[in-house]
């Protein structure tokens, strides 16, 4: 549906985006909120929302649901695994090869056509790890 659908342009809406690319921190829509209501006096939640929800729709940005209480969003759509500290929440990309036979080892055990997957590791950062 996102492909058939117009959207008027939307300042808020560019600017959630280019937040979201300028940064590796999978942030949250509050997070996102009080980033831009330094920039737009009557942003509200909501809005923020309506465009994220936007910008996932046109495939530009991606929902992470990780089992915690608030979706994260990644500016970067491409596939890649992410880490997932259980114990701060930090979300963060890994700088692992992706890999695609994955997807080849489900369809042969299954008998499912799968066209791609996402893969989070567990554990505890850097900074969790040290306390």
């Amino acid at each position: 549906m996102a492909d058939k659908q117009k959207y008027k342009r939307s300042k808020q809406r560019e600017r959630i985006y280019s937040l979201l690319c300028s940064t590796k921190d999978h942030p949250t829509a509050t997070w996102i909120y009080s980033e831009l209501k330094k920039e737009f006096n009557n942003l509200s939640l909501g809005t923020v929302y309506r465009n994220i929800n936007i910008l996932v729709d046109q495939k530009k940005i991606q929902r992470l649901q990780s089992g915690s209480s608030f979706d994260r969003f990644d500016g970067n759509v491409e596939t890649h695994y992410h880490f997932i500290c259980e114990k701060c929440g930090k979300i963060e990309d890994l700088p692992c090869v992706v890999l695609p036979e994955l997807n080849a080892v489900v369809n042969t055990n299954t008998g499912y056509h799968t066209e791609k997957h996402r893969l989070d590791f567990y554990g505890f950062c850097f900074s969790c790890s040290a306390q």
